[in-house]
């Protein structure tokens, strides 16, 4: 199934690219004046092998959730029961993401796929989003003395976010976001972000959900002994999600993955998913043509992975909370890019004089 949507995956059509280069060229606008959201519309006509591209919506959220083995380590104060807990909080409608989410009509998905500790029962509500549960294992191992996976268990969380993509998809949306949910997360990114990118593990790693200076020292200190214990190969992403990775990162690099294949547009939150990202991106270069990054995280392992990715996030708040909060507010940005195209009026058809 991995070969089979990786091989789906194409470049983008250039010749949809050049149509909405030509497009915006006259439209009743001084030729880049929307800046980013220019240069965002030529590559969803890309995505899309139109001009212009669909318009992006309805938007569906994927939240991934998952725990981690390196928890042990000390590299977060959070207890691990609150992975479980804050999913009963989405499921009751009462996360920041579901205040987002409301706010941009989007629907909320949250997929178990490898939460330690017991899950409340979803809610009744048929507003209220849907729970999936596809856990492959309770939890990563200690990516700090063992690998966190075994391949065929990064494999299978791959392979749920491909399957999420495409249900996604079929159920009608047009833009998926990304979400994820999972106590000491941030260090399997950083780890993560480190392997693809070669850079040092001091700057890849972050605080998290605000680590005092030790734990934080203690934390690059983790990911730095993990990646020399592991040496993962970045030309070898399936290798790398099971040495470092958590289980949400790979059903993240899934969805990616599946959305590509589909040349449906993929907004991108913060560190997590743009760590996922980096692991679409070894598995099929092209697929970076799907990613949109919706926000820069204050996490500086974003910074590094979205340089390496060469993508632009559309804003930049100093967000840091993931769940897919930061994707949802850039949500309207998007849209509007993809809306230019549809709906702004020529110099020919207004009757207004170019330069």
């Amino acid at each position: 199934m991995l070969e089979t949507t990786t091989s789906a995956i194409r470049p983008p059509d250039e010749a949809a690219m050049a149509a909405a280069r030509e497009l915006h060229g006259r439209l009743t606008k001084p030729a880049g004046s929307l800046g980013l959201l220019e240069n965002l519309s030529v590559r969803l006509a890309g995505l899309a092998g139109a001009c212009p591209p669909p318009v992006p919506e309805p938007a569906a959220v994927a939240i991934f959730a998952g725990d981690h083995g390196v928890h042990a380590q000390g590299v977060t104060p959070w207890p691990q029961e609150v992975t479980a807990q804050m999913i009963g909080n989405f499921l009751a409608g009462g996360a920041v993401v579901n205040a987002f989410a409301r706010q941009a009509g989007a629907s909320v998905t949250v997929v178990d796929v490898g939460v330690a500790h017991p899950l409340p029962a979803p809610a009744s509500d048929l507003g209220a989003p849907r729970l999936i549960d596809a856990s492959v294992r309770r939890g990563t191992r200690d990516l700090s003395v063992t690998a966190a996976l075994t391949r065929d268990e990064a494999l299978a969380a791959i392979l749920t976010g491909v399957r999420v993509a495409d249900e996604l998809i079929d159920a009608g949306a047009g833009i998926l976001l990304t979400g994820d949910m999972g106590i000491g997360n941030t260090t399997p990114a950083a780890a993560l972000i480190a392997a693809f990118t070669g850079v040092d593990p001091l700057d890849s790693t972050g605080r998290g959900t605000g680590v005092d200076d030790a734990t934080y020292a203690h934390k690059v200190a983790v990911v730095r002994a993990a990646l020399a214990r592991h040496t993962p190969d970045p030309a070898d992403p399936l290798g790398v999600l099971a040495a470092v990775g958590g289980l949400e990162h790979a059903a993240l690099a899934g969805l990616i993955l599946g959305a590509a294949a589909r040349r449906t547009p993929v907004l991108l939150d913060g560190v997590i998913a743009v760590s996922a990202a980096l692991a679409a991106a070894a598995f099929a270069p092209d697929a970076v043509a799907a990613m949109v990054a919706g926000h820069r995280s204050a996490e500086p392992g974003a910074t590094v992975a979205l340089r390496h990715l060469g993508l632009d996030p559309l804003i930049d708040l100093g967000l840091r909370l993931g769940e897919g909060t930061g994707a949802l507010l850039a949500l309207p940005v998007v849209t509007g890019a993809v809306r230019v195209l549809h709906e702004v009026a020529t110099f020919d058809s207004a009757g207004v004089a170019e330069k």
